[in-house]
């Protein structure tokens, strides 16, 4: 299947969730990125990348690792999504599979306290 098609998918069933806001990933070869995004605005809510998790955590922990580098990105995000009073988003993963990094992250947010 093609990336294309999986993330035409993804997001026609995102579509169902109606009211939620969407926690969308896109991921680099080095870096994860994510953001929390209002569909019916057209507005970014609340971002997090890997710049921003390295302030906070020491860089020798998490520059050897990809997918630790992916949690403290979703942990990171849902701080700043329940600050803003967050705490339901539907998951857009795009066209990448739940593997690796994204489900690193995807769990990181979950452990944060966003419920999926």
């Amino acid at each position: 299947m093609t990336a294309e098609k999986r993330q035409k998918r993804v997001r026609g069933k995102i579509k169902r969730w109606g009211g939620r806001v969407r926690l969308s990933v896109f991921r680099s070869n080095k870096f994860i990125y994510a953001q929390i995004i209002d569909d019916k605005e057209g507005k970014t809510l609340v971002s997090a990348g890997p710049l921003e998790v390295a302030k906070l955590h020491s860089r020798s922990k998490l520059k050897d690792n990809k997918q630790n580098l992916a949690m403290a990105t979703g942990e990171l995000l849902a701080k700043k999504a329940i600050e803003k009073g967050i705490k339901e988003v539907a998951f857009d993963r795009g066209s990448y599979l739940y593997h690796g990094r994204v489900k690193a992250l995807a769990e990181g947010a979950r452990k944060g306290g966003l419920k999926f």
